[in-house]
């Protein structure tokens, strides 16, 4: 599984933007805003070692994809 991408989605919802992993059933976060979901799905993406945002649209395509950086670990030790 270490070859698969790890991707999070941002979509609109009834009750906010949802921010998902491709293949949950649950959303990790519902927000107000789009900004705030994205902001969201990109802290996520960066303490789980970076990957892909995907930002959809109402019409359920891919509008926008980016690439999150992994986050800085303070502790280098291995395990």
């Amino acid at each position: 599984m270490a070859d698969r991408p790890n991707t999070r989605d941002v979509s609109p919802r009834e009750e906010g933007w949802a921010v998902t992993k491709p293949g949950s059933e649950r959303a990790s976060a519902v927000l107000p805003t789009q900004a705030q979901a994205i902001a969201r799905a990109k802290e996520i993406l960066s303490n789980d070692g970076g990957g892909e945002v995907r930002i959809r649209g109402k019409n359920g395509q891919v509008r926008e994809q980016n690439t999150v950086a992994p986050g800085s670990d303070p502790k280098r030790s291995k395990g």
